[in-house]
């Protein structure tokens, strides 16, 4: 089957307990510029004021790697990753907002709210990626994105630090593919190389 990459407009990546090396090493293994933006939501403590987590994955990719405000618009190029303690919603304009709603699946930022926003905003031009983590949250977004009719991918649960959050979506939905950290990348490197 010869796949297209001309209709995506955005990768969202979702995970917790373990994912911030996995996405690091995502990132690192990247051999194509995005031309579209990448947007993160990962568990975080609430008590993580600091820009520490963008410096860390900043240091793993040349792209700009931004904790959006309210209101920012999403530029392509770019990887955006939830601030702690707040909600991160695409708007139906293609900006970002920031939200201190309640916690889901005790956390916030919650995958779901992120998977979801995003979903009815890009519909079937979504690439959803869900990784290693240790509750529920992303299974129902990754469900909503596969059910809108965008690509799906879950962190195998052997490779996975903790499976819990990628068994749930393995369980909740039939996803596209189920791959370990490395292939995820091999899997965008591929996909996304203009010259096959």
């Amino acid at each position: 089957m010869i796949l297209t990459n001309d209709k995506y407009e955005v990768i969202l990546i979702g995970g917790s307990a373990g994912s911030i090396r996995v996405l690091k090493n995502i990132l690192k293994s990247l051999t194509f510029v995005p031309k579209i933006p990448i947007i993160v939501g990962l568990h975080r403590l609430q008590t993580d004021t600091s820009a520490g987590l963008r410096t860390v994955i900043q240091f793993s990719t040349d792209l700009p790697v931004i904790e959006p405000v309210q209101g920012q618009k999403i530029e392509n190029s770019k990887v955006y990753i939830a601030p702690a303690n707040r909600h991160l919603i695409v708007e139906y304009d293609k900006t970002l907002s920031l939200s201190e709603s309640p916690l889901v699946h005790y956390s916030r930022p919650s995958i779901d709210t992120l998977f979801l926003s995003a979903a009815e905003v890009f519909q079937d031009k979504i690439i959803g990626i869900l990784l290693t983590g240790a509750n529920k949250d992303g299974a129902y977004g990754i469900k909503m994105i596969a059910e809108n009719g965008g690509k799906t991918i879950v962190q195998h649960p052997d490779d996975c630090f903790i499976n819990t959050m990628t068994k749930a979506a393995i369980e909740m939905t039939e996803i596209d593919h189920i791959l370990t950290a490395q292939e995820i990348a091999s899997f965008l490197n591929n996909f996304f190389d203009e010259n096959k």
